[in-house]
């Protein structure tokens, strides 16, 4: 058997249970470096690049965010969506414990529990998006469709432009 040439993480082994089609891209990862660095090594816009965000709301209840990079996510207006007082970015700490992932390397997919996703409405208008595939410096590259079919994602329109 042929060893792949990338990671087999967790959310690899869930995509491949799921059947969902991806193509694997390896890029050197620099902390602080964000979407910006991986579009650039990439070589594609910075808006097909979806960060996946870990918050929790005022009642400690975790929760996923898929956002384009180039756009930051308005908690008041996810708060509200959600029914939530606040909704507030996890430290990473606490974000590790809710996804088994670290900061720079969290994917939606295989999370360590399920979690509730949220993802911004325009990105399924985009024909492939970016977003991790569970390791520092590691994006996978998939129809925005198919994350439909993997994950129970609710389509939220919270984004803000970056400031």
């Amino acid at each position: 058997m042929v060893k792949p040439d990338y990671p087999v993480t967790t959310a690899i082994r869930f995509l491949r249970d799921h059947r969902v089609d991806f193509k694997p891209h390896l890029y050197t990862y620099e902390d602080r470096g964000g979407t910006r660095l991986s579009s650039v090594a990439l070589g594609v816009p910075e808006h097909q690049i979806i960060k996946t965000l870990v918050f929790e709301t005022d009642g400690r209840k975790p929760l996923v965010v898929l956002m384009h990079g180039d756009r930051e996510v308005s908690t008041k207006q996810l708060a509200r969506l959600i029914g939530a007082k606040r909704v507030d970015p996890c430290d990473e700490a606490t974000a590790l414990r809710h996804t088994g992932y670290m900061f720079g390397g969290t994917s939606p997919f295989g999370t360590r529990h399920p979690l509730p996703l949220y993802a911004e409405r325009s990105m399924f208008d985009l024909p492939s998006i970016y977003i991790n595939g569970g390791k520092r410096g590691f994006l996978i590259e998939i129809d925005p469709a198919d994350l439909r079919k993997a994950l129970p994602v609710t389509e939220v329109d919270v984004a803000i432009t970056e400031i």
